[in-house]
């Protein structure tokens, strides 16, 4: 039998852990990458002699990486390091800091004087979030769905009790075991992890608490993070696996029910008996095969995740008010949380993260020095197109984060690089700039996510965030294991 080609379109995460599954049962592979270097969002900078995780800086789930290198049959080409304390999260007005620490003894005594019941309330909170997990995970996660039937039969089976945590936020069910305002706080940020808010999150996402505080917490990198993608193209180069660099996907060609090839910016025409579309999965069907059901109009009625906004700092000088992972919130949470979406409040005071990689992996900037990489969660460019109040903001971001750490950063930058919603969507191809790709909503989960499979063209498939199961790193893992079974069951293995 001849060998079929593949052609993987993108080199996000999904992309490359699809095309090394695919190469694994014999298919033949090549990858096309719009920039100069792979991994899409799970990407690095290097500057002034400061190097910096570009996106993702920790992740959860890591068994989906062991059960990767099984299949792939290869040794881990990075090491994991396991996080404890997970991060600290600061509040503005009061001066409170909270270490958030994997032991509940050790947690409860952070909280003991604004939440004396803490660890018995935290552990109801993690013992009904942790079987919904495990009722779920294997159940309707890492599935395939043909219809809506077969989605909503799979749904059946999910135990009825779990049933009002879809129709509640997770800010409502974290109000259902703790009193405090600050523990309340901490404790929904899993749901911007989601490029979402609290208060528009369903409750099921508390199974985030349950896997950052009991399954598995939280993982780093040795090295950085971009040590996975560099650790991955390392075995993609002994299985011969190509990537061919500057090029973009801006047209195509079919022939009957069939795309016969893709086409870059210059005119190429790039043939592959398969191809696997690792570009946002709505975000492509609009920009190149200009589908029907995603006009601009249509997409733009979709929800989609917040937008980043990301400075990247190189530091004179060590700051002992920062650790590893910090948070830095405000005083008005809820208002915040509830008009930041539609651009709808004043950014002059933010609420944003901070990542001091160089606490961890002192490589990553010069002797005596830091490297800070700061995300602010904003508006996508359909709620604030224009970003030219850029350096404001980040020069605001960069005050109050002198003041409330106790240091002068501005006093001792050597090197400033800012990212705003605009270069995120050009450089990703990012629907209107949406970090995270579409948003985990009732109706944009499971069946309702788009396929992985193409409407159109029996040959096409999509994998990565905006496909299922959804967004972040072992998400991504998970839809390059569900494309290639799809992919095996459609034309078998080679």
């Amino acid at each position: 039998m001849m060998q079929k080609k593949v052609l993987v379109v993108g080199t996000g995460l999904a992309g490359i852990t699809s095309a090394l599954r695919l190469s694994k049962l014999g298919y033949h592979v090549e990858m096309v990458e719009k920039t100069h270097q792979a991994g899409g969002r799970l990407n690095q900078l290097k500057k002034d002699g400061f190097t910096w995780d570009l996106g993702p800086s920790f992740f959860s789930m890591s068994y989906e990486f062991d059960e990767f290198f099984s299949f792939m049959e290869m040794a881990p080409p990075f090491e994991f390091v396991s996080l404890d304390p997970l991060y600290t999260v600061h509040f503005s007005g009061t001066r409170n800091r909270y270490t958030i620490y994997r032991d509940l003894d050790k947690l409860a005594h952070e909280f003991r004087q604004i939440e004396p019941d803490f660890k018995r309330n935290m552990e109801r909170l993690l013992k009904s979030a942790g079987k919904f997990f495990h009722d779920t995970d294997e159940l309707v996660i890492k599935k395939n769905y043909n219809n809506a039937v077969q989605w909503l039969l799979t749904l059946a089976r999910v135990p009825w009790g779990h049933a009002p945590k879809l129709f509640r936020s997770v800010w409502t069910e974290l109000g259902r075991h703790f009193t405090s305002e600050e523990v309340k706080q901490i404790f929904s940020l899993v749901a911007f992890f989601l490029g979402a808010t609290p208060y528009d999150t369903p409750a099921i996402y508390t199974l985030l608490t349950y896997t950052e505080m009991v399954h598995d917490g939280y993982h780093n990198v040795r090295g950085g993070m971009y040590r996975i993608v560099e650790g991955l193209l390392g075995e993609m180069e002994k299985r011969g696996i190509r990537i061919h660099y500057d090029t973009e996907i801006t047209g195509y060609t079919k022939e009957g029910g069939v795309l016969s090839s893709l086409t870059d910016q210059h005119g190429h025409h790039w043939k592959s008996d398969l191809y696997v579309i690792n570009s946002d999965a709505a975000g492509f069907r609009h920009m190149v095969f200009d589908r029907h059901n995603y006009t601009e109009k249509k997409m733009d009625r979709m929800k989609w995740t917040l937008a980043p906004f990301t400075i990247y700092l190189g530091v004179k000088g060590k700051i002992e008010g920062l650790e590893h992972h910090n948070y830095f919130l405000g005083d008005n949470f809820e208002e915040y949380a509830r008009k930041i979406f539609k651009n709808s409040i004043s950014l002059e005071k933010p609420y944003y993260y901070v990542n001091v990689n160089s606490k961890f992996n002192p490589e990553m900037a010069p002797e005596g020095h830091e490297n800070l990489f700061i995300l602010c969660p904003v508006p996508d460019l359909r709620y604030k197109p224009d970003w030219s109040d850029r350096e404001k903001l980040a020069g605001d971001i960069i005050s109050d984060l002198s003041e409330r750490s106790g240091f002068d950063i501005k006093k001792n930058l050597v090197t400033t690089t800012i990212y705003d919603p605009v270069d995120w969507g050009n450089q990703f191809n990012l629907y209107k700039g949406s970090g995270l790709g579409l948003a985990h909503d009732l109706d944009q989960i499971g069946y309702f996510r788009p396929k992985n499979t193409d409407e159109k063209f029996g040959n096409v498939y999509y994998t990565g965030a905006s496909t299922i199961p959804g967004t972040g790193l072992p998400m991504t893992v998970i839809s390059s294991r569900l494309t290639t079974q799809r992919i095996v069951h459609d034309h078998g293995p080679v």
